[in-house]
C-alpha cells in the first residue's frame, strides 16, 4: 500500500503479507531506501515523510518481529532489496549482528551526534533512542528508601515482593547482561537466584502487567522499562490512569553505575542496494528534529544531548545513565541465557 504525502510516496508492508513474494522491486532506484522494520509506532511514518521532504528519498518499509525480519533478510541474500534494519533492545541488534545483516558504517555526522555508547565499535549499529529499565514500586505500602539498585531486588528482605517478566523477554536478558558485565558471571549468577527467591509469583506477562501487579498489591516491587508508565499515564482509561497513580518509579544504581539502558536502534544491510541513502537516512535519525519525534512517539529519551524530551520525562530530571557500551548487551547475551536457565527463572 503507498500513500501519497507532500513530497513522499511511502509504501508500508506487513510482514505477513509478503511472506511468499518479494517485498519491493528488485532493481535499487536512486531516489529510495527499504527499511525493515520492527518498530511499529505511528509517529515512525510522519519521520519518513520528514526525511522524504528534506532529502526527494521515498522510504518504503516492511514490518515484522525482529526474528522474522533476520531470516526474510537471510533467506533473501544477495538478492535482499533491504537496506535498512530497524529493532529495539541491543540483544536483537546483537542477534542480526551475528547472523551477518550489517555492514560497517563510518559516518562523521553520527560519530559527532551520538554518544559512544550507542555506537556499535564498528559501526555495525547504532542507538538512536534510549529506554531506562527502572524500578516501580506500590506507593501506599512501600517505602522507596528501602531500595536504590538493581542488586537490591536480590536481598531476602524482600522475599515474596517481586514482579518480573520471563528469562526469555529481551528486556531482561539485557539487564542480566549489564550485570555480568559489572559482577561477572557468578554475581550475575547469585542475583539471578536472589531474584528468583524473591518473586511474588511466576514471571507472566508483559512490563504493563507487572505495573499492574504492583498497583494492586500482588506485588510491592517490579521491573519493568519507564514508557509503559508514561503510556499508562497518558491512557484514554481512567483505569490505566489510576494505576499510573498508584505507582512510584526509581532510576536504580544512582550512587554507582547508573540506570541500566537500552535502545532502538538500526544498522545498514550487508549488500544494501542503496548503501549512500542508508546512511543519510540514519544520519537524519540523529538530527536534533528527528531526535524529538522519534523519542516522543514512545516516549522514549533521546540520544542526543539537549534535545527536547516528553514533559513527563522532562519533570523527572536529569539521572545517571549506565555508561556501558551497548554492544556489550549483545555479547553476554548467552551467557545471561544460560544463567537465568541454571537460576530456573521461568
Amino acid at each position: 500500500m503507498k500513500t501519497a504525502g507532500v513530497k513522499t510516496v511511502r509504501a508500508v508492508v506487513p510482514f505477513a503479507a509478503v511472506l511468499a513474494g518479494g517485498a519491493f522491486a528488485s532493481q535499487a532506484l536512486a531516489d529510495e531506501v527499504n527499511v525493515y522494520s520492527a518498530r511499529h509506532y505511528d509517529s515512525d511514518e510522519a519521520l519518513y515523510q520528514a526525511f522524504t521532504e528534506e532529502t526527494g528519498i521515498e522510504v518504503n518499509i516492511l514490518e515484522g518481529g525482529s526474528s522474522q525480519l533476520i531470516e526474510r533478510i537471510k533467506s533473501e541474500g544477495v538478492a535482499s532489496p533491504a537496506d535498512v534494519m530497524l529493532t529495539v533492545d541491543a540483544g536483537n541488534l546483537w542477534r542480526a549482528e551475528q547472523e551477518g545483516i550489517f555492514q560497517g558504517v563510518d559516518s562523521d555526522v553520527l560519530n559527532e551526534r551520538l554518544p559512544d555508547s550507542m555506537r556499535h565499535p564498528e559501526g555495525m549499529w547504532f542507538g538512536f533512542s534510549q529506554r531506562a529499565r527502572v524500578i516501580y514500586y506500590n506507593r501506599d505500602n512501600f517505602d522507596p528508601s528501602q531500595i536504590s539498585s538493581y542488586e537490591d531486588l536480590a536481598d531476602p528482605q524482600f522475599e515474596g515482593q517481586v514482579c518480573i517478566r520471563s528469562s526469555n523477554n529481551i528486556y531482561n536478558q539485557s539487564l542480566l547482561a549489564s550485570l555480568i558485565e559489572h559482577h561477572g558471571e557468578e554475581g550475575a549468577q547469585e542475583w539471578a537466584e536472589g531474584v528468583v527467591n524473591n518473586m511474588a509469583r511466576d514471571p507472566e506477562g508483559g512490563d504493563t502487567d507487572q505495573i499492574r501487579g504492583v498497583a494492586s498489591g500482588e506485588c510491592d516491587l517490579a521491573v519493568g522499562n519507564h514508557y509503559y508508565y508514561v503510556r499508562l499515564l497518558h491512557s484514554d482509561e481512567e483505569a490505566d490512569r489510576e494505576v499510573a497513580r498508584n505507582v512510584g518509579i526509581i532510576f536504580p544504581n544512582q550512587d554507582g553505575r547508573g540506570t541500566h539502558i537500552n535502545i532502538g536502534g538500526a544498522g545498514v544491510v550487508e549488500g544494501a542496494p542503496n548503501r549512500e541513502n542508508a546512511v543519510r537516512l540514519l544520519e537524519f535519525l540523529s538530527s536534533d528534529m528527528a531526535q524529538e519525534a522519534f523519542a516522543e512517539g514512545n516516549y522514549e529519551f533521546p540520544v542526543v544531548e539537549g534535545v527536547k524530551k516528553n514533559p513527563v520525562l522532562e519533570s523527572w530530571g536529569d539521572f545517571k545513565k549506565d555508561s556501558l557500551n551497548i554492544s556489550v548487551l549483545g555479547e553476554n547475551n548467552p551467557e545471561a541465557i544460560r544463567i537465568f536457565d541454571r537460576a530456573e527463572w521461568r
